[in-house]
């Protein structure tokens, strides 16, 4: 019939850490604590266009931790989703540097230049993938250009363009779906 006591700090530590998506596993006298899911993928997203918000809509409920990165808070929907950060950047390129060398990157803007100095970016970095919304023939354009900036060709191979699963067709969700098929 006593009131429970106050947990103790390492599991008040713990606690938060799986709060904050870093869930640890560990028994501690009594208390025995275990991550349900892994760690969410940080997910990088360049663009707040129709795409965007598709994989921001598709994404939700998955383990993915998604910062959503443009050049005008007015281009973000005015409700932004519990997983999802939004950062605004008159220079989406430079916000780069701030994502953990595991995260995915996607980019989606409205603008070929500021899509081919986030690609630079991202090259330029340990990163886990690099998606480019784009044709076959926007490829081979950015894959020139990437070239002549100074990137090897197997880091070329690692940008994928166009994203998606082309069967699926080309409207903002179907890419999407293909998005976060191809992650999970």
């Amino acid at each position: 019939g006593a009131p429970p006591s106050a947990p103790p700090l390492t599991a008040a530590r713990l606690r938060r850490a799986t709060r904050a998506g870093e869930p640890e596993a560990g028994l501690f006298g009594d208390l025995m604590t275990e991550p349900m899911a892994g760690a969410a993928t940080p997910l990088w997203l360049y663009g707040a266009g129709h795409v965007g918000r598709a994989i921001v809509r598709v994404a939700e409920g998955l383990p993915f931790a998604i910062t959503w990165i443009d050049t005008a808070r007015d281009r973000f929907p005015e409700t932004i989703p519990s997983h999802t950060t939004p950062l605004v950047a008159a220079t989406p390129a430079r916000v780069v540097s701030l994502a953990p060398d595991d995260a995915v990157h996607f980019v989606l803007t409205y603008s070929h230049a500021l899509d081919l100095e986030i690609c630079h970016a991202v090259l330029g970095r340990s990163f886990r993938h690099l998606g480019l919304i784009g044709s076959a023939s926007k490829r081979a354009r950015f894959l020139s250009r990437l070239r002549e900036l100074g990137h090897s060709e197997a880091a070329l191979a690692r940008l994928r363009c166009p994203i998606g699963d082309r069967s699926l067709g080309k409207l903002p969700a179907a890419i999407a779906v293909g998005v976060v098929a191809y992650l999970a």
